[in-house]
């Protein structure tokens, strides 16, 4: 008999259009929440390359920015914003994360099999990512300020001792 797996519920708001005009504030984490883009704040390799695709992959769709972003030693944050008049060819979030994580996975993969970074277990991101729909300019401030402090705050992180 063939076993059955768990049916996983998503995270996404049900119902809710993600190409929709918005800004949203999204968290990736690494899987198993390994340090792969150490110590927080410096300039390595790995933080370099994230930083790297993640601009390519925004780039690479019209009408899609990010004010903000931060790669931290176990995690990245950003806002992305879907400014699209044209909204039958606008990308979700969830497209824009796939994106990027498999464009980053190639390129960390790449890195490892040039002895450039240290092998990961499995995946290098776990397999889904936090989500929020940002509603009005309070909103918008406070996640704005909590991307750019969270370097400061690392320290205070329970993965700090890890590190």
């Amino acid at each position: 008999m063939e076993k059955q797996l768990p049916k996983r519920k998503s995270p996404r708001l049900k119902d809710f259009d993600y190409s929709t005009t918005g800004a949203y504030f999204i968290t990736i984490c690494t899987q198993n929440r390994k340090m792969l883009f150490s110590p927080v704040g410096a300039d390595s390799i790995s933080a370099r390359m994230i930083e790297r695709t993640f601009i390519k992959t925004i780039e690479h769709y019209h009408g899609v920015e990010s004010p903000i972003y931060v790669v931290m030693p176990n995690h990245f944050h950003a806002i992305i914003t879907i400014t699209r008049a044209d909204m039958e060819s606008a990308p979700t979030v969830s497209e824009i994360v796939q994106s990027f994580k498999r464009y980053s996975t190639i390129e960390y993969t790449k890195m490892v099999k040039d002895g450039i970074l240290p092998p990961f277990e499995g995946r290098i991101w776990q397999r889904s990512f936090y989500d929020h729909i940002i509603r009005n300019r309070d909103d918008y401030h406070e996640i704005y300020k909590y991307i750019y402090e969270n370097p400061m705050r690392w320290k205070y992180d329970k993965f700090y001792a890890e590190e």
